[in-house]
């Protein structure tokens, strides 16, 4: 979840992360015929299969590139564009801001999850990520070796945008103004982002995942429409609905080649995880994480929504079948974790929640981190709703039984 803010107010700043099983494509077997044993000079030559076309993986890249201020590709259709004056000076300005980002968090996020997060990254093939809107750059920058991401938010699926968007002035400043709080403070705006990535340039979550993808080292070859049906059954579809079915929950598969080569997906579902809504879609995205095997549940600057009464569905899900969590103080409540299930690594420093969500201090984390004898881990980069270095903290919630199947 994510909010409004203004860099001389950062006190006020008031942000809502909103801080959310991979689909196998069908093949046809062809086996050649049998042929009967003839001597060389009689028999027949065995029919050799068509190999399946390739599938087209240079546009989505070259969009993801082009969205990112990097150059598409020789061939791309997209080369008439980024040689104009706007897209350039819109390279220009982005690789300066996100050298800066690279310098000043990636590097020591990963510095930090190398040591602190190493086994953990090897027992977590699946990310689960409620409340992340489109942040598939934090997932990835905290968890790279992991082979799906699965991100809920409120904000629409979206769709790849055409050559006709591409080409708009009007783009460039959209998504300038759509990653800078992220880039900024780790979090999005809400209400600037609804506006963003509801607007005729950006109309959802996938465009601003394809850019965090191509600025992480990533190429994405495929995009997929896809919804879950009200059994939390994955199904594909034909195109992102902007007016969704209530009863189905609207998402998107990315599929995209890691650094190192691997082929790995990216999904992102617009739901709402309130217990009245999931009442109505029958809980099906429960349905559907629960199909995912034990999981590593990564929350942060989510409004403190677990905190509350009308929110214990998901968090349940999420204490009942996550092997790790990984959040900050607006993640789940200190209450909720029985220390005969968990065991619990605090990381940075506890301060007051921001005014805005003052209700939700929690007194005993002050006592934890107060404590001199059992001292929390240093955290090296600021995130969450208290961004800075020195008032940011993590908790690793570890698992001490195998969770519930």
């Amino acid at each position: 979840m994510h909010f409004s803010i203004r860099w001389l107010l950062v006190p006020a700043l008031v942000a809502s992360f909103t801080s959310c099983s991979e689909q196998q494509s069908a093949q046809e077997n062809h086996q050649p015929a049998t042929v009967a044993a003839l001597p060389d000079t009689t028999r027949a030559a065995a029919p050799v299969p068509t190999p399946p076309a390739a599938p087209d993986t240079a546009y989505v890249h070259d969009v993801a590139a082009f969205l990112a201020g990097m150059k598409p590709s020789r061939q791309s259709e997209l080369q008439e564009i980024a040689r104009q004056p706007g897209w350039m000076a819109f390279a220009a300005d982005a690789d300066k801001s996100w050298a800066q980002y690279h310098r000043t968090r990636t590097d020591r996020i990963q510095e930090w999850a190398t040591q602190e997060l190493d086994s953990v990254r090897q027992a977590s093939p699946t990310v689960f990520y409620p409340f992340s809107g489109p942040d598939f750059l934090n997932a990835v920058t905290m968890f790279p070796t992991s082979q799906t991401y699965v991100l809920v938010g409120l904000e629409p699926v979206g769709t790849v945008p055409s050559r006709q968007v591409l080409g708009n002035p009007r783009l460039f400043s959209a998504v300038k103004a759509s990653i800078w709080s992220v880039l900024e403070f780790s979090f999005f705006r809400t209400n600037d982002m609804a506006k963003d990535l509801k607007s005729v340039e950006l109309d959802g979550a996938l465009p601003l995942m394809m850019l965090f993808a191509a600025r992480t080292g990533n190429q994405v070859t495929e995009v997929k429409y896809v919804h879950l049906d009200a059994q939390g059954q994955l199904q594909p579809a034909d195109t992102a609905s902007h007016q969704p079915n209530p009863k189905l929950i609207p998402g998107v598969e990315m599929t995209f080649r890691a650094p190192d080569g691997q082929e790995k997906k990216a999904y992102y579902f617009s739901a709402d995880l309130s217990d009245w809504k999931l009442g109505v879609t029958k809980e099906a995205i429960l349905t559907y994480v629960k199909s995912l095997g034990p999981l590593l549940t990564y929350v942060k600057s989510a409004t403190y929504l677990m905190h509350k009464p009308y929110f214990s569905k998901v968090r349940n899900l999420i204490l009942e079948r996550s092997q790790y969590i990984l959040q900050d103080d607006s993640g789940i409540a200190m209450k909720y974790f029985r220390p005969t299930d968990w065991q619990l690594i605090y990381y940075g420093n506890y301060r007051r929640p921001i005014n805005l969500f003052a209700k939700h201090y929690q007194p005993e984390l002050t006592k934890i981190y107060s404590d001199t004898v059992h001292r929390p881990r240093p955290l090296p980069f600021g995130t969450g709703y208290n961004w800075r270095q020195n008032d940011s903290n993590l908790l690793l919630a570890r698992r001490r039984n195998a969770p519930s199947s």
